[in-house]
């Protein structure tokens, strides 16, 4: 009895690492939101070489012209993606400004 229980509960914890996160979501993120893949702007696929770092995210789009248009009222497209549930990935930290040490 001891060893079929055993078997059982060994079986369904594989099942459930095997099964992997059930959505696609940025890091850090809470479950409701998921990753940019649409252009606030023009809301085409976005081009990961095209982007705008704004107040800690990195916000993608599909061409020069959404980043221009995006960098003339920002908090109006970053509310199109907060209303399209989008969590834009964090920006890299720039450390060029920090003293270094000896």
């Amino acid at each position: 009895m001891k060893k079929t229980l055993i078997v059982l509960l060994v079986i369904a914890a594989g099942g459930v690492l095997l099964m992997g996160p059930m959505s696609h979501t940025a890091e850090g993120a809470d479950k409701k939101g998921t990753v940019q893949t649409i252009c606030p702007v023009m809301k085409g696929p976005i081009d990961k070489t095209v982007y705008v770092d704004y107040k800690g995210n990195r916000v993608y789009f599909c061409c020069q012209d959404c980043m221009q248009n995006f960098n003339k009222d920002p908090e109006k497209y970053m509310k199109e993606l907060r209303k399209d549930g989008v969590i834009p990935e964090k920006a890299p930290e720039d450390h060029s400004k920090h003293k270094r040490g000896k």
